[in-house]
């Protein structure tokens, strides 16, 4: 289980439930990644390591990029024309406001360089129109909720 932010490219008039649904349906389809976000992946990589420090970086020929900062979980993946930022429930109280800070800083990051909108589908809005008290304290009950029941 994991905190999302997906990375969409909204149309005027178009429902963020339109734009869902259609990047669900591209999801089947295993494509190159554009050259744009190709482009964009080696701008975004250094300015991570700037803010996250040490990352573990995956590439996958033409179709997969990955990075993966061990410490928080936080994981930044590009599949196809997909973009995505994902951080487990490990985190509760002021450490998930430091970590949901970290994938705040770096999802505009990604937006300034991809041209992309972050959306958070657990609070169903841009990234940057959500209060940070809503996701902080989702993931801090979610994390609380999981160590009650599986320990850890």
């Amino acid at each position: 289980m994991s905190y999302d932010i997906y990375f969409l490219n909204r149309r005027d008039g178009q429902s963020w439930d339109e734009v869902l649904e259609a990047m669900e349906g591209a999801a089947e389809d295993s494509e190159p990644i554009p050259t744009h976000l190709l482009e964009a992946w080696d701008q975004i990589v250094p300015q991570a390591r700037t803010l996250l420090g040490e990352v573990e970086i995956t590439e996958y020929e033409q179709e997969s990029r990955d990075l993966s900062h061990s410490r928080t979980g936080i994981d930044l993946s590009v599949f196809g024309d997909e973009v995505s930022i994902t951080v487990p429930y490990w985190h509760a109280g002021d450490d998930a406001g430091v970590v949901l800070g970290q994938v705040s800083a770096l999802a505009a990051i990604v937006e300034e360089e991809t041209g992309l909108t972050a959306y958070d589908p657990q609070t169903e809005r841009p990234l940057t129109e959500t209060p940070p008290e809503g996701p902080i304290e989702l993931m801090s009950r979610i994390t609380e909720d999981l160590r009650s029941r599986y320990g850890g």
